[in-house]
């Protein structure tokens, strides 16, 4: 018995040594890989504006800056786009938002520190991996994390409480993913070992809040609006050409 904590000492050991060897590739000599989502540069910076969709018929949109925390807590390579959308009905809305990676993968971080830290207490029991179902460029289905949340909300003096859902995954140049572990441990070691290539990820969130029990009439129409604007900035899957 005592041999196990020996052995999973030295494993972890191992594993430190080959993230240390990473690292120092990724510092040494590396080529970025491309974006999984549109983009164009930012005058004057070494950074990239992902670009969002301005007109999706049945919403109106208004482009937000990314908070002054953001900025000043991640890399200063990290690239944004962040887009609010606005049903015409005003009976629904949706801040999109996507944050792009440079050569430092720490500008992607876990939801639960942003939406813990602004109040929000997650429902386990609620939280899931979910299907949305996708036409462009070809009919699939998109796996992604729906990541459900309570908290008091103040609305004409009155403390109401509020459901949030936060709808979330990644995209590189080639994958998408609703498992972080998977381009974490899995992708992005195996193209800087095998390829020298520093896949450049994005985190892409919907989010939006609701009355309770209305959750998942709410979850429809995130995915209503996901079917309608993501393929119009992510690239991939990309449809094979003939």
């Amino acid at each position: 018995m005592k041999s196990k904590p020996l052995i999973l000492g030295v494993v972890a050991l191992i594993l430190m040594a080959a993230a240390t060897g990473l690292l120092v590739q990724v510092k040494s000599g590396h080529k970025m890989g491309p974006a999984g989502v549109k983009t164009r540069p930012l005058p004057g910076t070494g950074n990239l504006e992902v670009l969002l969709p301005e007109n999706v018929p049945g919403y109106t949109s208004v482009a937000e800056p990314e908070a002054q925390i953001v900025l000043d807590r991640l890399p200063k390579d990290t690239s944004f786009g962040q887009r609010m959308y606005t049903a015409t009905d005003k009976k629904f809305w949706a801040q999109v938002n996507v944050v792009l990676m440079g050569s430092d993968r720490s500008s992607i971080h876990k939801p639960q520190i942003c939406l813990t830290g602004q109040g929000w207490d997650c429902d386990n029991q609620a939280t899931r991996r979910e299907l949305v179902h996708m036409e462009k460029p070809f009919p699939y289905d998109l796996e992604v994390n729906k990541y459900v949340a309570t908290k008091q909300l103040e609305q004409d003096g009155k403390t109401q409480t509020g459901r949030g859902l936060y709808v979330y995954w990644y995209v590189d140049g080639t994958h998408h993913t609703a498992k972080q572990w998977q381009w974490m441990s899995v992708w992005m070691p195996q193209d800087l070992i095998l390829h020298g290539l520093l896949e450049r990820w994005s985190y892409i969130s919907f989010f939006t809040v609701c009355a309770p029990g209305q959750e998942e009439a709410t979850f429809e129409q995130v995915k209503k609006l996901m079917a309608a604007i993501v393929p119009q900035f992510q690239t991939v899957p990309a449809a094979i050409q003939k």
